[in-house]
C-alpha cells in the first residue's frame, strides 16, 4: 500500500482491473511540465511563507528539474498504479530526495492541482490554437488578393444566385476564423485564474499566499471561492464550443472544396499531396483531406456533448466523473490544430480554374437580380419589377437562352417597360462591379478588405 498516497485508510490492496481503469495517466502525463511548473511555484510559495525550509526547497527544485530531464528525454516510467502524472511525479521526487519530497504537498490537493495543471496545459495549447488560426487567416488573404477578380456564381439552397468574386467567397472564411480566435481568446481570459491554493474543496489551515502562485504562474488573479476552483470545469466547456464552432467552419469549407473538386464543378483542384486514389479505379483522384476535416468536426462536437453531459448532475466538489474531462479536450485541441494545418498546408497549392467559375457564373440566371435593379431605377416598382423578370426568366428557359440574349420582341411582349438595351448591358463583371459598397463583392471592395485585413493581422502578430 505504500505507493499509494491515500494508503492509510485502506486495508486491501484495489483490484487490478479497477487500479488500471481508474487510472489517468495515459491521459494526463502531458501535463508534466505544468505540473512541475505549478509544483516548483508552490514549494516557492510555501518556503516564502516558512511552511519549508530553505533546504528544502532547493531538493524539491533540483529534484523536479531532473525529473523534467528523464521526462523530456524519455527515461521516465509512467506507472498506472500511481493513477496520475501528479502522484508519478511526486513518487518519484521522494525516491530522490526523501522527506523533502514529502513535504511538498503541504496545503493542496489533487483537486487544485488538476485544475491548475488543466489551465496552464490548455491555455499554452489555446495561444498555439489562435496562431494557426492567424495562418490560416493569412493563407486565405493571400488568395483573396490574387483573386480579387476571379468571378464565380454566389449560392444560395445551392443554387445559382448572383454572381460574387472568389476573392469575396474566401474573405467569409476569413471573417469566421478571426471569430473563432475571438472565442477562444475570450475564453482564455476567463480561464486565466488560478486555483492553488484551494486545496480539497474548503482550502488549507496554513498561512499560504495563493496571490504569489498565481503571479508565478502566469495568472491573472487567484480564484475567489475554494468550492468553485476545484469543481469548475465551465472553461474546458467553453473551449470545446470554441473548438466546435471552429471545426463547424472548417467542415462547412470542406464541403465546399469537395463541391468544387467534383467533375460536376471542376472549379478547383486540389494538389496531388493532400488527395489519394482508388483501389479499384485508377482515375479516381479523391479529396481525402477535406473529407476527413469534414469528418473530424463529428468527433470535436461529440467531445463538448460529452463534458457537458458529464457536468450537468454533479454536486459540488469534485467527483471522480471529471477525470473524463481531459481526455475530451485533449482530442479535440489535437484534431483542431490538424484540421488547422491541413488546410493551411493545403491551400497555397490548390488550382483555381478561373474559366470554369466564369462560365457558372454567367450561366443559370445570376444575373436576374440585376435587371430587377434597373426596372426599378427605370421606375417600376419592385414587385412588379420582380415579376418581369420572373416571366423573363421563364421566356429563356423556354429558349435554351440566357437573359442578355433576349431579343427585343420578347422583352415587348413580357412588359413595355422591359427594353432590349437592359438586358444586354447584364454581364457578370458589371453586376460584380455594381456592388462597390462596405461588405459588397465588388473587387474594390475585396482589395480594400485585403488590405484592412492585412494589417490587422500584423498589428494581432507584432
Amino acid at each position: 500500500m505504500s505507493d499509494k498516497p491515500w494508503g492509510g485508510r485502506f486495508d486491501a490492496p484495489t483490484n487490478a482491473f479497477v487500479e488500471a481503469f481508474n487510472a489517468s495517466t495515459h491521459v494526463d502525463a502531458r501535463m508534466y511540465a505544468e505540473d512541475i511548473a505549478g509544483s516548483r511555484a508552490h514549494a516557492r510559495m510555501l518556503t516564502q511563507q516558512n511552511i519549508l525550509n530553505a533546504q528544502d526547497l532547493n531538493l524539491i527544485l533540483s529534484g523536479l528539474d531532473e525529473i523534467e530531464v528523464e521526462i523530456e528525454a524519455g527515461n521516465f516510467e509512467f506507472s498506472i498504479a500511481l493513477e496520475d502524472v501528479h502522484m508519478n511525479i511526486e513518487k518519484r521526487l521522494t525516491d530522490k530526495i526523501g522527506d523533502a519530497g514529502k513535504r511538498l504537498h503541504t496545503a493542496r490537493s489533487r483537486n487544485d492541482q488538476v485544475a491548475t495543471d488543466t489551465r496552464l496545459y490548455l491555455r499554452k495549447r489555446t495561444d498555439a490554437m489562435v496562431a494557426r488560426m492567424c495562418g490560416l487567416q493569412s493563407v486565405l488573404l493571400s488568395l483573396a488578393e490574387t483573386h480579387a477578380d476571379t468571378i464565380m456564381p454566389g449560392f444560395t439552397h445551392l443554387q445559382t444566385a448572383q454572381p460574387v468574386t472568389f476573392g469575396h467567397h474566401l474573405l467569409a472564411y476569413v471573417e469566421m476564423f478571426e471569430r473563432d480566435a475571438a472565442r477562444f481568446d475570450d475564453a482564455r481570459k476567463r480561464m486565466n485564474q488560478c486555483p492553488l491554493g484551494a486545496a480539497a474543496l474548503a482550502g488549507t489551515t496554513f498561512d499560504i499566499d495563493r496571490h504569489f502562485t498565481a503571479q508565478a504562474l502566469g495568472f491573472d488573479a487567484p480564484t475567489a471561492n475554494s468550492l468553485d476552483s476545484v469543481s469548475d470545469r465551465d472553461f474546458i466547456m467553453e473551449l470545446l464550443a470554441a473548438a466546435s464552432i471552429c471545426s463547424v467552419h472548417l467542415s462547412r469549407f470542406s464541403e465546399e472544396l469537395i463541391v468544387w473538386m467534383s467533375a460536376q464543378f471542376s472549379f478547383v483542384e486540389l494538389p496531388d499531396a493532400f488527395c489519394t486514389g482508388s483501389s479499384i479505379m485508377p482515375q479516381k483522384k479523391n479529396p481525402d483531406m477535406p473529407e476527413l476535416v469534414r469528418g473530424k468536426s463529428g468527433r470535436i462536437i461529440g467531445g463538448l456533448v460529452s463534458i457537458l453531459v458529464t457536468m450537468k448532475s454533479l454536486p459540488l466538489a469534485y467527483n471522480k466523473d471529471m477525470q473524463e474531462d481531459k481526455e475530451a479536450i485533449f482530442d479535440a485541441y489535437d484534431n483542431l490544430e490538424g484540421c488547422l494545418r491541413v488546410f493551411t498546408d493545403m491551400l497555397p497549392d490548390m488550382t483555381v480554374h478561373k474559366e470554369a467559375m466564369h462560365q457558372a457564373a454567367s450561366s443559370g440566371f445570376s444575373t436576374a437580380t440585376d435587371l430587377a435593379d434597373a426596372l426599378v431605377r427605370a421606375g417600376v416598382p419592385f414587385r412588379d419589377a420582380h415579376e418581369i423578370v420572373g416571366k423573363s426568366v421563364a421566356y429563356c428557359i423556354r429558349e435554351s437562352i440566357e437573359l442578355h440574349q433576349m431579343p427585343s420582341d420578347a422583352c415587348d411582349d413580357i412588359d413595355a417597360r422591359l427594353s432590349v438595351d437592359m438586358v444586354q448591358a447584364l454581364s457578370v463583371e458589371a453586376c460584380v462591379a455594381a456592388r462597390n459598397h462596405l461588405g459588397g463583392t465588388a473587387p474594390e471592395q475585396v482589395r480594400l478588405q485585403c488590405a484592412a485585413w492585412r494589417q490587422r493581422l500584423e498589428e494581432k502578430n507584432a
